[in-house]
């Protein structure tokens, strides 16, 4: 049984809303982790790169950085769970506070800077992990590396032999000059090394690309058109974006950092249209940003999506969403 999920969460959560916003995440991650879990739903698999969803929500990447939840996670019913973002070496991530619930827009900002304790110390606990569902594992590089291009060719090449599909994250706007490996040429040399990385002893790792929403349509197309170019096997729209929408109320909504949750949708919907229009077809497209309710989750499949993601929902919807999405489904 889920200790945290369903009504007991909405019991909770008033009592969760008066801690620190990143002491609450610790907590969650902590009874996720003492979670026996549950059978995943099959309810509309999807396959990406020969690799079988039992359903099509994720999680998204950035609720369990290091994988010390796999399974407590999986048992909420999620068809994969992505962890991470990893780096090669243990960072500690930006100042405190860099965590803030804003409860009146139902949305969250971070500005965390990858803080993970190293792909080597969560390789072992991904090791020990039953793995009822799909796991993928995310990818960054660290702050200070003189060569980012080999830090991703190195996570790649770590992870691949643990990992249903690793996913290259370029798209955080919390590590200073992460976003330009979006531009080309740069995205063309890291692409190409990951996707040399991925291929160990005959096997070819599915590779994911997870970009950010605020790139221009010219920007999309370079994306797009660089991760076919590289036999990605599947682009993920997108991050937390660096803009402010003026329906924002909470005044933490100041503070530096990505915006996610429900304010996110609006862009989220145009980004994946866009990126569905120019990938016309030639690579699946995963819908993350602003899905908080089952109505929000079908539109997006609806729209062209072949997955979604969800995170910051769980913040203000709990747990039980996953299931209230995979039963209107």
């Amino acid at each position: 049984m889920l200790l945290w999920g369903g009504m007991l969460y909405d019991l909770l959560k008033p009592l969760i809303y008066t801690l620190d916003a990143e002491r609450a995440h610790r907590l969650a991650i902590r009874a996720a982790a003492l979670s026996s879990g549950g059978a995943i739903p099959r309810v509309r698999p999807v396959m990406i790169g020969g690799v079988e969803f039992p359903n099509p929500v994720g999680l998204a990447a950035g609720l369990d950085k290091d994988g010390e939840a796999i399974d407590g996670l999986m048992g909420m019913g999620f068809g994969s769970v992505e962890i991470g973002s990893l780096t090669p070496r243990p960072q500690a991530g930006n100042p405190k506070p860099r965590l803030f619930r804003l409860v009146e827009d139902r949305a969250v900002v971070n500005r965390m800077g990858f803080n993970n304790g190293g792909i080597d110390a969560a390789l072992e606990r991904v090791k020990r992990a039953k793995r009822p569902g799909v796991l993928g594992i995310n990818v960054g590089a660290n702050k200070d590396s003189d060569d980012r291009v080999a830090d991703y060719a190195l996570g790649v090449e770590k992870v691949a032999p643990h990992a249903d599909y690793v996913t290259i994250n370029v798209s955080s706007p919390n590590t200073p000059g992460l976003r330009d490996l979006q531009s080309r040429p740069a995205l063309d040399e890291l692409l190409n090394a990951a996707s040399a990385a991925r291929v160990l002893e005959g096997r070819r790792v599915p590779l994911f690309l997870k970009v950010a929403p605020d790139l221009d349509r010219d920007g999309m197309a370079g994306v797009v058109a660089a991760a076919a170019n590289a036999s990605i096997d599947a682009l993920i729209v997108g991050n937390t974006t660096i803009s402010r929408p003026d329906s924002l109320r909470s005044p933490l909504a100041r503070e530096a950092g990505g915006l996610s949750g429900r304010p996110l949708a609006v862009l989220a919907r145009a980004k994946l249209a866009q990126a569905l229009e120019i990938a016309d077809g030639a690579m699946p497209v995963i819908a993350v940003g602003g899905i908080d309710s089952p109505e929000e989750a079908r539109a997006r499949l609806d729209a062209g999506a072949v997955m979604v993601q969800i995170y910051s929902a769980l913040v203000f919807e709990g747990p039980g969403l996953v299931r209230r999405i995979l039963n209107a489904l």
